[in-house]
């Protein structure tokens, strides 16, 4: 086992620094400068002699810098000078989004305004007089079409993943669509936009009519997150651009994506051998029976997003966050009830193991991801958020390590726990979808905590026991949480 252990390991370090190698390639002669617009943060990204045009780069819904940057980088290799910024209330972004989210009058809007803000520090600070590019991901593609509505001065568009009801047979004259695969509705949307110029269009065809120039590009093999370290897309985007300007690059999108996975796995990986390094403390669990079992994931599932919803407590300023605190101190203290009268207890504390699961989850794990990926690392404005939600994170996840075997369990009572969990989160949204919409987007975070984080949860629990584990993911839950979703004030 020993010698598993030390070949884990230098399989680990060596995967993890050839991709660290990698990754700092992508970035390799670009000055990287973070400056504050407006309260705006936003990270030029440029060769030390750029003078090619200006791209202004957006991100999607509870995304952030960090996410874009697989469009942002090979962009700056090729000459242009690239800024790509924070929304409001997204990534380090400390004013919190406003407004009205149901109606173009509000929130967009004022993200809109936003976007032209930092179109005109860019042209300002580059001294830029050219048309100005906009890049942007989802949530973004809207915004950044109703900026160029508003600015004669905006050029090419590159819409990923985009759906937009601003969009017209002569509006954006020089637009390209770039989709994933796995978007079978924003596809038809980019399709149907290339058919408002040229009806027979397909998949891949570019278009021209008088001034209009469109194009949909389809990425092999991604979905929603996926397509932004899409190589297709990237060169897509970089052709897309030089065509519009007359430039001609020989940059090649880096394989960014694949490794950042690469690197995020060898550090999961790691956390095994470095788990059997903790003092071996966990005491078996007894067993419960299948009824037993049955009422403790059933029980909770129903009585917690019932209770939670009637409760409907509105204090902290992230969408929806007030109810999944709630939520999951409900879900985790009935669970806790039940399995300790069932006679399963978390046990005593290992303070070494607790400690060592949050500083590799967040120190390490969130530190790669922060870099490489997206935005992991919290303003000082979240860290109340974070607090609050693990008021219900913690007894949540310490009820999880124990009706999941305290990481000994069976692969079939672990993954009904888990869709026990997301299927109480869809409950809740059909109770009031209205104001819990937004839960239907924490269920694929939570759903990558549990693959990732539970994985090094299990291990440290299997060594030192349930209570370590527990505590430890549900801090570090907590944080995930804390920093994904927008800061969000509707009197703001």
């Amino acid at each position: 086992m020993a010698l598993w252990r030390r070949g884990t390991v230098l399989l680990g370090l060596i995967v993890a620094l050839l991709s660290v190698w990698q990754l700092e390639s992508a970035r390799s002669g670009l000055i990287l400068q973070t400056q504050n617009i407006a309260g705006t943060p936003v990270t030029r990204a440029a060769l030390a002699k750029a003078d090619g045009p200006l791209v202004i780069v957006a991100h999607g819904f509870a995304g952030s810098r960090q996410m874009m940057q697989g469009y942002a980088l090979p962009l700056a290799q090729a000459g242009y000078r690239v800024w790509s910024f924070d929304f409001h209330g997204h990534g380090r972004n400390p004013q919190p989004m406003t407004g009205d989210v149901t109606v173009i009058e509000g929130t967009t809007m004022r993200l809109v305004e936003q976007t032209r803000d930092v179109v005109a520090a860019g042209r300002q600070a580059e001294g830029w007089t050219g048309p100005v590019a906009l890049l942007g991901h989802s949530m973004a593609t809207d915004i950044i079409i109703r900026a160029a509505a508003a600015d004669p001065g905006i050029g090419p568009i590159i819409a990923i993943s985009a759906f937009s009801q601003a969009v017209t047979a002569d509006f954006p004259a020089d637009m390209l669509l770039i989709s994933g695969q796995g978007e079978p509705p924003l596809r038809a949307f980019a399709l149907k936009a290339l058919h408002m110029v040229a009806p027979d269009a397909q998949e891949g065809d570019t278009v021209t009519q008088d001034t209009i120039r469109r194009a949909v590009i389809v990425a092999p093999g991604v979905e929603h997150v996926g397509v932004l370290f899409s190589q297709t897309g990237q060169a897509a985007a970089l052709d897309w651009l030089d065509t519009s300007y007359g430039r001609s690059s020989t940059i090649t999108p880096p394989a960014t994506g694949a490794w950042l996975a690469a690197l995020l796995a060898a550090i999961v990986t790691l956390a095994w051998p470095l788990s059997r390094l903790l003092p071996a403390t966990a005491a078996p669990l007894p067993p419960i029976t299948g009824r037993q079992f049955t009422l403790a994931l059933l029980v909770p599932m129903v009585a917690a997003p019932v209770v939670a919803v009637l409760l409907g407590v509105k204090t902290l300023p992230v969408l929806v966050a007030d109810h999944l605190a709630v939520h999951l101190m409900i879900y985790g203290a009935l669970q806790l009830a039940l399995l300790w009268r069932f006679g399963l207890r978390p046990g005593p504390v290992a303070p070494l193991a607790t400690i060592a699961l949050i500083l590799w989850g967040l120190a390490v794990f969130g530190l790669a991801l922060d870099r490489y990926g997206a935005n992991y690392w919290p303003t000082a404005e979240r860290g109340w958020i974070i607090a609050a939600l693990a008021l219900g994170a913690v007894p949540f996840m310490l009820a999880d390590a124990l009706i999941s075997g305290a990481g000994r369990g069976t692969w079939g009572r672990r993954i009904l726990a888990r869709l026990g969990v997301l299927a109480s989160l869809g409950l809740a949204v059909a109770l009031d979808p209205s104001e819990l919409f937004f839960l239907v987007l924490i269920a694929p975070v939570i759903l990558l905590f549990y693959v990732i984080y539970g994985l090094m949860g299990r291990w440290v629990a299997q060594r030192s026991g349930a209570a370590a584990a527990g505590l430890g993911l549900g801090l570090a839950l907590a944080w995930a949480l804390g920093v994904s979703f927008p800061l969000f004030s509707a009197t703001g």
